[in-house]
């Protein structure tokens, strides 16, 4: 038995209060998982940079990295072209560095600010937030079309969590209410034809980005008669709906399993010049901005012919400057490059807590008056030695969460202007009560705008 326990890894789990149960490595006292990786010998397989390999197998790992044959693969299809909508960083491209910014590196900038320019930075954010943000208003709805859902009236076999059907059903409803989509006779097999008859506007096709299991899809096909789904996502599902897609009479399904940032979707020959609808829930961060770009940056005579989109946007604390959609309007604001990487890290605040519905509106909560008193109590000490992190950690929570929610609203209203220039009416809605996700926004476009020729 002692000689047993002399080859388990010596790592200590203070959970567990007992040390990895896992056989110690050869000439080590810890396991494969919890030995120390020295510095220098460890770097990102040039496949798939999500893992690591010791440098001294990489010749060896590269011809076997299990995400090989499907890159591969992936690089022949006509679709596939790296970075496409990836977006650009002038300044980065010149010094020839890294353009993705940490979560880390964005709390040192943060923290590197002297608490004078913090908050500057709260006014500007209060005073763009004031005149950009008002017209979000609440849209939760519950479309007709979709109550074989809401009562449970699908396959027993599809997988049903109210808190998502509802937000899958909220999404729908508000792309019917602009007229993006037109309910189908559950009784009667809908045909593209008739879809195509009943308006210039409505759409044959659905694209979703970030598909994962592919369910919003599965819920747009049963209660809207769509024929044509093209499922985009980058990762491996089980469990997905492709099955039960695959059932329908007459559907064409294509599932792509590529990154948004390489796909070009003027490439998918079955799309050329199809009316075609645009939907995504909680894609995170960059996504969203990938998608715009996929959908409206180079449209042409053979382009798929976008009718509408619905995104739920989340996880803004993961966007990019590069990646970023609407930088010139950014900029506009006067909040600068640096300054967008900081409100991106503020965002975080807005979900770091079960606020729900105990969350006042984001008006209601004056962040500059909090300001003016934390200054008016610097001023007893030396300005010198108070730190933004010490500022930050007097907050109250509320008072975090609410800038939060107003730097994510900013970065949405720069979406959505974008894709207003680019020939959509669009506007920001919530589309379900923060009770049941704290990340309730939805970007909702359609009909050509006419101010565009």
């Amino acid at each position: 038995m002692e000689a047993k326990s002399s080859n388990r890894c010596s790592f200590w789990l203070p959970k567990k209060k007992r040390s990895c149960a896992n056989t110690r490595i050869e000439s080590s006292m810890f396991c494969g998982n919890h030995s120390q990786r020295l510095e220098g010998q460890w770097i990102p397989c040039p496949i798939d940079p999500s893992h690591s390999v010791l440098q001294e197998n990489l010749e060896w790992h590269v011809k076997r990295c299990p995400l090989l044959k499907q890159t591969v693969e992936l690089s022949g299809q006509r679709f596939y072209q790296k970075g496409i909508n990836a977006g650009n960083d002038d300044e980065e491209e010149k010094m020839g560095s890294c353009s993705l910014v940490t979560s880390e590196m964005k709390r040192n900038l943060l923290y590197s600010m002297s608490v004078s320019k913090f908050h500057q930075l709260i006014k500007k954010i209060e005073d763009v937030h004031g005149g950009i943000c008002k017209d979000i208003e609440d849209s939760y709805l519950s479309p007709e079309a979709c109550n074989i859902w809401f009562n449970k009236e699908i396959d027993r076999k599809l997988p049903f969590q109210e808190k998502h059907v509802l937000q899958q059903g909220s999404i729908l409803g508000n792309l019917e209410e602009i007229g993006v989509l037109k309910r189908c006779n559950i009784n009667v097999e809908c045909c593209e034809s008739d879809l195509e008859e009943k308006d210039d506007n409505t759409a044959p096709a659905v694209v979703e980005f970030g598909a994962g299991r592919g369910y919003l899809t599965q819920m747009l096909a049963d209660c809207y008669g769509i024929k044509k789904v093209y499922l985009v996502e980058r990762k491996s599902y089980k469990l997905k709906a492709d099955r039960s897609l695959r059932q329908k009479e007459s559907l064409v399904l294509e599932r792509m399993r590529i990154d948004i940032e390489d796909l070009n979707l003027n490439a998918v020959e079955s799309l050329h010049g199809v009316p075609y609808v645009a939907v995504g829930k909680h894609l995170c961060g960059p996504a969203t901005d990938l998608s715009l770009r996929c959908c409206l940056s180079r449209q042409d005579g053979e382009s798929p012919v976008l009718r509408g989109l619905a995104i739920a946007t989340c996880c803004h604390h993961l966007s990019q400057w590069k990646s970023y959609i609407n930088k010139e309007y950014i900029l506009s604001l006067g909040i600068s490059k640096d300054e967008f990487h900081i409100m991106t890290s503020f965002t975080s605040w807005a979900v770091d807590d079960d606020h729900g519905s105990k969350l006042p509106g984001v008006d209601d909560i004056d962040l500059l008056d909090s300001n003016a008193k934390e200054e008016e109590e610097g001023e007893v000490r030396d300005a010198s030695l108070i730190s933004v992190e010490e500022v930050v950690k007097k907050m109250k929570p509320m008072e975090r969460a609410v800038l939060g929610f107003k730097c994510k609203q900013i970065i949405d209203a720069g979406r959505m202007k974008w894709v207003k220039k680019h020939g959509l009416n669009s506007k920001l809605v919530k589309y379900i009560p923060a009770s049941i996700s704290p990340e309730n926004t939805l970007l909702i476009a359609g009909k050509p705008n006419p101010s565009i020729a």
